[in-house]
């Protein structure tokens, strides 16, 4: 059986062509493989934000529990303590236009939003969800760990000398040295060792890539 057709890179300089800093560059997106019948990708995964939620249950905790106490206290005859009353006395006599009143509520909506952003919003940016072949598996890989298989592969390209790659959600940037062979000639090598590794990584969306290649810097 045949291999499907795949889609070329689109090369964004002709053949031979260097821009004014001797560097060859190439942009190509790639289609992602089929997943499970009628599974359209996976989202991202969820934050479960411990550290924002254990805060706010912190303070609504310690806020109640002294708020409740001085209740009770009054209720049995005692006084109240002394900020409660000076907080009520503050609200009573500042005007709603007062600078210290604006601050405090501009503090308080700020961290409302934010509250709702964090909400609101999956998290977890680093991991890049991966396509589902199984109905009970649900998988990620860490952005890391994608750019150093990538950085990996590129390394093996005959003439390359040293390899950074960036990774973001739905594309690689991989800036190469070389250090021999025409940089074009290069670049489309990692056009293709690097493409083939990007679909093999499993992503639910495989990212597009992004290759440019230069020669070393000048010594001295």
């Amino acid at each position: 059986m045949s291999e499907p057709t795949q889609s070329l890179p689109v090369v964004e300089r002709g053949q031979g062509e260097l821009d004014q800093f001797g560097q060859s560059g190439s942009a190509a997106t790639y289609k992602a493989l089929p997943t499970l019948e009628g599974e359209h990708g996976t989202g991202r995964f969820w934050s479960s934000r411990r550290i924002p939620a254990a805060l706010v249950a912190i303070v609504l905790l310690g806020g109640s529990g002294i708020l409740l106490y001085d209740i009770a206290a009054v209720r049995a005859g005692h006084s109240a303590m002394h900020w409660r009353r000076a907080l009520a006395r503050e609200l009573a006599d500042r005007p709603l236009d007062n600078v210290w009143v604006l601050v405090g509520a501009g503090v308080a909506v700020l961290l409302g939003l934010w509250l709702i952003v964090l909400a609101v919003t999956p998290g977890l940016r680093a991991v890049l969800p991966m396509r589902r072949t199984h109905a009970d598996v649900r998988a990620g890989l860490h952005r890391d760990a994608a750019a150093m298989v990538l950085r990996d592969r590129a390394m093996e390209v005959a003439g390359v000398q040293s390899v950074r790659v960036r990774m973001k959600r739905s594309k690689a940037e991989v800036r190469a040295v070389s250090h021999f062979r025409q940089l074009d000639d290069v670049r489309a090598d990692l056009d293709a060792v690097i493409g083939e590794t990007a679909k093999g990584l499993g992503l639910t969306a495989t990212p597009g890539l992004s290759v440019h290649v230069a020669r070393p810097g000048k010594k001295g």
